[in-house]
């Protein structure tokens, strides 16, 4: 074999063992917009408010907790999302559906008193507890977990505004720290996959 048939035969070995190395590394979260690493900086516990008390996410330890950021005057975003959850769900079986808490904070607190939260919330889903706080309290639960929210004035309405936020589901392990982002849009089926994961 000359020596540029052994280079050339060096090359391609060297191209098949790059692209399996990749290959290996690929996952089908990297095209469905779900990133599943790199989340040791965000997320924690927090204290928020529901109907029926004080809410803790240290008092879901041992479960997944599926957290939304949204509110109930939301027209097409958040309504879609929380049905993907409750409908990612209801795909498990019984036994591992009970081994997860979804979430919806309200980040219109001025707006969504916990009555309804919790009205809107078990519409989709009789598990989905209802949760917000005071602006200070959410804005610190929003930064830490890297998402965003702001009102956005609406002329000649009656809602006077509406809130333009992160529309991300977010995926917390059972000792409480943030292990997944899933990105709007995502399907149902896709994301109970990516819950059956970590269950």
């Amino acid at each position: 074999m000359t020596t540029s048939a052994k280079l050339l035969y060096v090359a391609i070995l060297v191209g098949l063992f790059s692209a399996g190395l990749l290959l290996a590394k690929y996952t089908p979260w990297q095209d469905k917009g779900v990133a599943d690493a790199g989340y040791g900086n965000l997320g924690g516990d927090f204290k928020l408010n529901s109907a029926t008390g004080e809410v803790k996410l240290e008092d879901f330890r041992g479960q997944l907790v599926l957290m939304y950021f949204g509110f109930t005057s939301c027209p097409d975003v958040c309504p879609a999302e929380l049905a993907t959850i409750a409908a990612s769900m209801r795909q498990l079986t019984p036994g591992l559906e009970a081994q997860i808490q979804p979430l919806f904070v309200s980040v219109d607190p001025e707006r969504d008193t916990l009555d309804n939260l919790a009205k809107y919330s078990t519409y989709f889903h009789p598990k989905m507890l209802g949760i917000t706080g005071s602006i200070d309290t959410l804005d610190q639960i929003v930064k830490s977990y890297g998402a965003y929210y702001r009102q956005i004035p609406l002329e000649n309405s009656a809602l006077g505004y509406t809130v333009d936020h992160t529309s991300r589901v977010y995926l917390i392990g059972r000792e409480g720290q943030l292990i997944s982002t899933i990105a709007h849009g995502t399907s149902a089926n896709d994301m109970t996959a990516l819950l059956k994961l970590h269950l």
